[in-house]
């Protein structure tokens, strides 16, 4: 058995956040920590302490949708299913985060193309492959060679609205991609909204997720590591309350 990481770390001062979203993780080494363990312990001096050494801990100020995290429908509507209430990241079903994979692979399409379902069809024929119901389907494009780049944001291209409804008509509820968003970088469709006015071109592929709720990845990485099928996905989310998003630590397991 092969396990391919398929998340990244959360760091400080990559360009893979918009302006002023990224995480601040603030680090304390053994020695700045002595005085909060010495307060139970009076008396206790730095050298009573096996290299004069206290604990390490950090804290950190972050977002849920800084570095590799799921999405839950609750991120981008209020509601999921034609009209239901969206489901928040506490509410995933677990069997859907234990699944086989599918990696469509779009590296050569150009940066902000919106991937169209008749190109998801094709990609699928290629690798030979039909959709089954809760497969994990992992898309890899360009964005995935420049995280932590300056131009990781603008760099890729995303799942459209008929292309995401391809996926979940057949019964895929968890998806991912190693760009910054499941959608077209923001930066390419501004410019298509520029020249037409269109809102509807805004964040569709999120949106598609009002007529059928599914869950997606971003920041996933690795993924040029991965065979067209084959494999299985690990991507449990961490269980916060009522939230939007949790940061996931999704693991490829190879035979």
């Amino acid at each position: 058995m092969q396990l391919i990481d398929l998340s990244v770390a959360i760091q400080n001062g990559l360009s893979v956040d918009r302006p002023g979203n990224g995480p601040q993780i603030r680090y304390q080494n053994h020695q700045e920590t002595f005085a909060a363990l010495a307060k139970p312990f009076a008396g206790l001096r730095p050298q009573d302490l096996p290299d004069g050494e206290a604990w390490a801990v950090e804290r950190i100020d972050l977002s849920t949708h800084n570095g590799t995290h799921m999405d839950a429908p609750w991120h981008y509507a209020s509601t999921m299913n034609r009209g239901e209430r969206a489901a928040t990241i506490d509410e995933v079903a677990l069997e859907w985060c234990y699944r086989p994979g599918v990696k469509l692979d779009f590296r050569h399409l150009p940066d902000g193309h919106v991937v169209r379902a008749d190109e998801v069809e094709a990609e699928l024929a290629r690798i030979d492959h039909v959709l089954q119901p809760l497969d994990i389907v992992l898309v890899n494009t360009a964005a995935g060679a420049r995280y932590g780049q300056d131009d990781y944001l603008d760099t890729g291209c995303g799942m459209g609205r008929e292309a995401t409804l391809f996926l979940t008509e057949r019964g895929v509820r968890v998806v991912g991609t190693d760009a910054w968003s499941w959608d077209a970088p923001f930066s390419h469709t501004a410019r298509r909204y520029r020249e037409t006015g269109d809102a509807s071109l805004i964040w569709e592929g999120h949106k598609a997720g009002r007529e059928i709720g599914y869950f997606q990845m971003e920041k996933v990485t690795n993924l040029h590591l991965l065979p067209p099928t084959g494999f299985q996905v690990i991507c449990f989310p961490v269980k916060i309350h009522a939230a939007s998003a949790g940061w996931v630590r999704a693991v490829a397991v190879l035979p």
